[in-house]
């Protein structure tokens, strides 16, 4: 079953390519899912943040399979990842 996974972020930060590394590290070679990973900026598509929703970015949303879920603030702690993902 594919995973289908959203980051919400504010802008482009130092830390996104380490936090989208440490997601794709988790998914592809520890817990080996096919999966997709969309990255919605607010900044550049503000009507997103009211349509899913969110109020604290980052957050990571695990949007399929359902029940859906989400991290939000340190999305690349190791442990909130493998509890969002190994539900799946």
């Amino acid at each position: 079953m594919k995973v289908l996974l959203r980051l919400f972020i504010t802008g482009h930060t130092t830390s996104l390519e380490a936090t989208l590394a440490k997601i794709r590290g988790v998914c592809e070679g520890e817990l080996r899912l096919e999966y997709e990973l969309e990255v919605v900026d607010l900044l550049e598509n503000p009507g997103a943040a009211e349509r899913h929703t969110i109020t604290i970015t980052p957050t990571l949303v695990r949007e399929l399979p359902l029940p859906m879920s989400r991290i939000t603030g340190d999305v690349s702690s190791h442990a909130q990842l493998h509890s969002l993902l190994g539900k799946t």
